[in-house]
């Protein structure tokens, strides 16, 4: 036997021992139900969503997927649950955009939002829609722009409360167009939406699901979508960037997060199954039905994307002037 053979087999036999406990935990898992934390009350799509992805998981893990519902606190009490849990992947977060807003609005988290948590898997996007009321004269946003700097004081825009994906959707939209508009916050989004269907405001920023109702009954105007693609509902109306924002987007977005620390070898495996859940046709096409942009993609990506979002909300936060304590 040659030195260099001897070397060899030397080598791959302390790669064995460091390898071997990533390998067995890889295949031991899961080892007991998995629980997946939703910092949303039951009953809405983000809450739907996260319980079509756990049915289709128990399936092939071989373990239950509970749904544990978490609200409170813009989604904080949730991720802070998920963030003291054991990192052995039998613990996962419903993650959203407010991940990626928090650390700009909260003057402080019980966790640090960068290190707590490991990305898994961008599962999908929720658009917005750059919504006009009934009676405003505007069919594009070039017109909104232009009514607005026109007379500063003539609109006003509901949102959600402050702080919230609305509100800063419009003050991004405010940064990037150069106009001044008044903010009235209401107590969540369903009367932010009547308060625009009422004329009581002019101007809102609303997720596309339950807006195009509204908008295809004429009720409303949409004049674009705040994502980076048209939507396949409304594939007439533009996106900012074609409207004439090129650097504008808001978009909402929902995946799966894990606490840090949680062994790669699991992870990838989660990646890969929930990617095929969304690549499934009949999940694909009821959440494109619903106006969700199904995403997907690698572990790498996600990371890079809420790494990304979270330094486009901070701009939008300091200039909202909205801070909780």
């Amino acid at each position: 036997m040659t030195s260099l053979l001897r070397k060899t087999i030397s080598l791959l036999g302390l790669l064995g021992l460091v390898f071997s406990p990533v390998l067995a935990q890889a295949q031991g898992y899961p080892s007991k139900p998995i629980r997946l934390v939703v910092p949303f009350p039951p009953g809405g799509s983000a809450d739907a969503l996260a319980r079509l992805v756990g049915t289709r998981l128990s399936a092939v893990l071989g373990q239950p997927v509970v749904v544990d519902n978490k609200p409170g606190a813009g989604g904080i009490v949730g991720a802070d649950a998920v963030a003291k849990a054991a990192a052995d992947g039998h613990t996962l977060l419903f993650a959203n955009t407010n991940i990626a807003i928090n650390p700009s609005l909260y003057k402080s988290l019980p966790y640090d939002t960068a290190s707590a948590f490991a990305p898994v898997i961008h599962m999908v996007n929720v658009p917005n829609l750059l919504l006009v009321a009934e009676g405003v004269k505007a069919s594009k946003v070039s017109e909104l722009v232009a009514l607005a700097k026109a007379d500063p004081k003539a609109l006003n825009y509901a949102s959600a409360g402050s702080g919230t994906f609305p509100h800063l959707a419009v003050e991004l939209f405010k940064l990037h167009a150069g106009v001044s508009i008044a903010h009235i916050p209401y107590k969540g989004a369903a009367p932010a939406l009547n308060a625009l269907l009422a004329r009581e405001v002019q101007v809102l920023s609303n997720d596309l699901v339950s807006a195009t109702q509204h908008v295809k009954a004429g009720k409303i105007r949409a004049l674009a979508i705040t994502g980076p693609t048209r939507s396949a509902v409304f594939p007439d109306v533009p996106t900012m960037a074609e409207a004439g924002l090129k650097d504008y987007v808001a978009v909402g977005w929902q995946g799966v997060m894990v606490p840090a620390g949680t062994p790669q070898a699991t992870i990838n495996r989660l990646n890969i199954e929930i990617n095929k859940v969304l690549a499934d046709p009949e999940v694909r096409s009821g959440l494109v039905a619903q106006g969700l942009e199904v995403i997907g993609g690698s572990v790498q990506q996600f990371g890079d994307f809420v790494r990304l979002d979270t330094q486009r909300w901070r701009p939008a936060v300091e200039a909202s002037g909205a801070k909780v304590d």
